[in-house]
Parts: structure tokens; C-alpha cells; sequence
């Protein structure tokens, strides 16, 4: 781990990281050392190495987009340094046993994979019922007891034992406080994506697959992105019965999920019927990795699940868009523009999936009318009128969305994935 070759290799992947710009507690970033050479930062690293103590995190929030803020932790740039030198040995060690079915942060594969494979289970694999669970908390609730026991099925180098150890219980700084941790891998460190995907594959993907999928006399399949996963059954008894038993294995890990928004969704090519037989007018619907997964039908009239952004997620962008634009209105006009041009490109490359191009499309037109009504703002005297501002539109064009993620494509590459 201490290695030449592996501290080099985790200075450059950690220079390439953008968020390397943002300090930690000790108000370094990558910029600040990069008077050293690589020479001087390996020895740097081989000599804290032999009596390591991690520094406290930095804890900032972020807007989730639904009126909730997400905790984040940002490491020192000697302690990322440091967890990229363990995240390069431990990698290639859990990838070899992760789940197939785990998609969250792991090499080639990503959200839009997750959304392929569920995609076909439903459409393909005759599963009618799911369990969408609802979370609490998992980044914060992680059991460190459990997650060095689950370390040490994989890890015999007492060394990297010890210093993901101290990472754990490292602590954070909030508005200059400090403060214990005892529970938890803070998000936003290096390391935390393969340390919950570690406590997810024995809490969680072992379980189901070696007891849960076992017992049932139907099929039974999990999805997992992270800490977001779907499970999908054909027999709503044996959903039901999961469920039940879900509550009690994750509680065994101090996780916990939501039970009053936990519910089991009659899902698939029969869920029509079923709920026009309780006397409802449609199929229920539920979210999945940012997307409202919905019953349609293909063009031939048959069943095939579709999906939309979620409302949540695109109220939450028009709300954040909305108050960037507010306080950033009397700003130049070709970086406000420049601004929007790169948030829209980021937007089509998750959003713009099949069977999603209209809802992308109503979406850039609210981003415009936001533009047309702040704009306006700027000056009562050089409003707009529509038809300028669709001059304007032509002088400063947005992006126009289209496919950028084709569903089936991606079921070829989890194919030869899997």
C-alpha cells in the first residue's frame, strides 16, 4: 500500500479530482502542494504512514433537491492522498465479490446500468410485485464493529485495518466544533463508496441471495445503486413476506428503513388488471435513482415499463436554477448563459434516457421561461418582449435535448458485464 508506485498513482488520481479544489479542515488544497515534487509527497506519505492519524473531516451541507440537506465530509488533501492509496489496494480485492446486481460505484458500470437491469426484469423476467424501500440514513448509521468485521473477511493487512479504523472514527468540524463519531462513513471521503458498498454486500446482497432467493418457490431478483436498491418478486406473498423480514435483518446492521413509506407496488404486465379489480384507475407508480417508473405499453399495445424524471428531482432543479438566477441575474449576460448552456448538458447526459425526451424537453422550457422572467429583471427600461427574447435565444442558443442513453443498448453491455 505504501508503495512508490501506488502513493504516485494516488497523487495523480487525486489531482485529476475536481473536487481537490475544496479544502478540508486544515484549508489545503491540491494547489497548495503541488510545489512539491512526487518524490517529496511519497516520502511524505511513507513517513506519516508508519504512525498515521487521520485529521477531522469538514462537514458542509448540500441541497438534496427535495427541501433536505445532505451531510458532507471533506478530508484533508494528505488524508484523500492517503485514502486513495487504500481505495487502489481495496478495490480490486471487494470487486471480485461484489453482488452482479450492484451497480453503485464500481468500474463500468453506473445508474443507467441499474435502470437497464430493472428494466428487464420487469419487462422480461415475470416479476409482478416490488418492495421500494425507503432508507434512513444509511451514510450516517453504519456500524463500524460490523463494518471492520466485514473488512476482515477480506483484508488480512492489519496496517490498512488500522488506518480505515482511525478514518471511521476520524470526526468532523461543524462551524469550528468538533465532534466524535461513532457510527457512520462520512460521505464525501475517497474511500466511503466502497465502504458501503462493502457493508451492503454482507448486510444486504449476500442475504437475499443466499437465503432470501432460496426460499422462494418464485423468482426473486435485488437492484442495487449504493445505498438505493429495488427488490422485485413474482408472488406478492413472498414480497410480503420479505419485507417483514428485511425490518429485522437490517436492524441486526443499526440500519433502518422507513416503514410508513416502505410499501409493496403490484408492478408489471398484470398490474393493470389487479388494480382495476380493487377499483383503482391505474397502476401505481414509484422512484427510482431520480426516475418515476410507470406501466405503459409499447407501440404494438403491449406491456412495457416506462420511466419520466421524478417531479421531485426536476422541482428541485428549477427551484435551485430559480435562485441562482435571482441573486446572479445582473451578472454578464454571456457567463449567465454559459452557466445554463453546461447545467442543461449535464441534465441531458442523466435525463435524456428513452422514453424521457418530452419530459427533458418540458424541462428546458421552464429553464427558459425562468430565464425570460429574471432577465427581465435585470432592467425595467430593456425588457423583453417574447419574440425578442426569442431573438435573444438565437444570439445565446441553449442546448436541445435528445437521446443521449438508449435502454436497450444497455442491456447488451450488462450481458457482457455479467
Amino acid at each position: 500500500m505504501s508503495s512508490n508506485e501506488n502513493i504516485r498513482l494516488a497523487y495523480r488520481n487525486i489531482k485529476r479530482n475536481t473536487g481537490s479544489k475544496t479544502a478540508g479542515t486544515d484549508n489545503l488544497t491540491i494547489k497548495d502542494i503541488c510545489y512539491l515534487s512526487v518524490e517529496d509527497v511519497i516520502n511524505t506519505v511513507q513517513t506519516m504512514f508508519k504512525s498515521y492519524k487521520p485529521q477531522m473531516v469538514r462537514r458542509v451541507f448540500i441541497d438534496k433537491g427535495n427541501g433536505k440537506l445532505r451531510p458532507l465530509g471533506i478530508p484533508t488533501i494528505w488524508d484523500r492522498i492517503f485514502q486513495q492509496c487504500i481505495l487502489q489496494v481495496l478495490g480490486p480485492i471487494c470487486e471480485a465479490k461484489f453482488h452482479k446486481h450492484s451497480y453503485g460505484f464500481r468500474p463500468n458500470r453506473s445508474t443507467h446500468h441499474a435502470k437497464a437491469r430493472f428494466e428487464f426484469l420487469i419487462n422480461q423476467a415475470g416479476l409482478h410485485h416490488c418492495v421500494d424501500v425507503a432508507k434512513k440514513g444509511f451514510f450516517d448509521n453504519v456500524d463500524h464493529i460490523w463494518m471492520m468485521e466485514f473488512l476482515k473477511l477480506r483484508i488480512a493487512d492489519h496496517n490498512i485495518l488500522r488506518i480505515i479504523g482511525k478514518f471511521l472514527k476520524g470526526g468532523y468540524m461543524e462551524e469550528g466544533k468538533k465532534y466524535k463519531t461513532h457510527n457512520g462513513t462520512p460521505q464525501g471521503g475517497v474511500i466511503s463508496p466502497v465502504l458501503a458498498n462493502v457493508y451492503l454486500h454482507y448486510a444486504l446482497d449476500l442475504w437475499f441471495e443466499k437465503k432470501v432467493k432460496k426460499q422462494c418457490k418464485g423468482q426473486a431478483y435485488v437492484v442495487r445503486y449504493a445505498d438505493d436498491f429495488v427488490c422485485c418478486f413474482q408472488y406478492q406473498s413472498e414480497a410480503q413476506e420479505f419485507f417483514q423480514s428485511l425490518k429485522f435483518r437490517l436492524k441486526k446492521f443499526n440500519l433502518e428503513i422507513a416503514e410508513d413509506k416502505t410499501k409493496i407496488i403490484p408492478f408489471g404486465r398484470f398490474a393493470e388488471k389487479y388494480e382495476k379489480q380493487k377499483g383503482n384507475s391505474k397502476p401505481a407508480t414509484f422512484d427510482f435513482l431520480g426516475f418515476t417508473h410507470y406501466c405503459g405499453k409499447s407501440k404494438q399495445g403491449k406491456f412495457r415499463m416506462k420511466r419520466k424524471s421524478s417531479r421531485k428531482k426536476v422541482q428541485g432543479k428549477l427551484k435551485e436554477s430559480k435562485e441562482w438566477l435571482k441573486k446572479n441575474r445582473n451578472k454578464d449576460i454571456h457567463m449567465i448563459m454559459d452557466r445554463f448552456r453546461r447545467s442543461l448538458i449535464g441534465y441531458y447526459n442523466y435525463y435524456c434516457i428513452t422514453d424521457n425526451t418530452q419530459n427533458v424537453s418540458n424541462f428546458k422550457d421552464k429553464i427558459e421561461n425562468l430565464l425570460f422572467k429574471w432577465l427581465n429583471r435585470r432592467s425595467q427600461r430593456k425588457s423583453f418582449t417574447w419574440d425578442k427574447f426569442r431573438l435573444f435565444l438565437d444570439k445565446y442558443p441553449l442546448p436541445s435535448p435528445r437521446i443521449k442513453v438508449n435502454i436497450y443498448d444497455l442491456r447488451k453491455e450488462i450481458n457482457y458485464i455479467l
